[in-house]
């Protein structure tokens, strides 16, 4: 069964950058598209970007588009997300997860991590 764990997270201030980090076990990611979404404290869980498993396309939300961007390593089983020009707003916990196909909505991803922490703050 497929495992998620996310790591990469921190305190950054506004303007500055982080890298997080989606590693996968016990299956290859070549065979699911791969979202990242996020959660503030008291907001739903918002969808910020996903990765095609059969191309390689990438999709992100208006909020990030721009300023994140989505990859992936087939070699390491891991996609990233590289978050740069941060915002406070864009504070909240962090969380990938697997599906079918890149869909908006978490129903449609079956396979999540724990989450990590993204803080933007000066």
């Amino acid at each position: 069964q497929l495992q998620l764990v996310e790591s990469g997270g921190g305190l950054v201030q506004p303007g500055g950058s982080l890298r997080l980090s989606c590693a996968a076990s016990g299956d290859s990611l070549e065979h699911y598209p791969i979202a990242w979404f996020r959660q503030a404290p008291g907001d739903k869980r918002e969808w910020v970007s996903c990765i095609s498993y059969i191309d390689g396309s990438t999709y992100y939300g208006d909020s990030v588009k721009g300023r994140f961007t989505i990859s992936k390593d087939n070699a390491k089983n891991t996609v990233y997300l590289q978050m740069n020009s941060l915002k406070p707003e864009d504070t909240a916990v962090y969380y990938c997860a697997a599906g079918a196909k890149c869909s908006w909505y978490e129903e449609g991803y079956s396979y999540w991590g724990q989450g990590t922490q993204v803080s933007v703050s000066s």
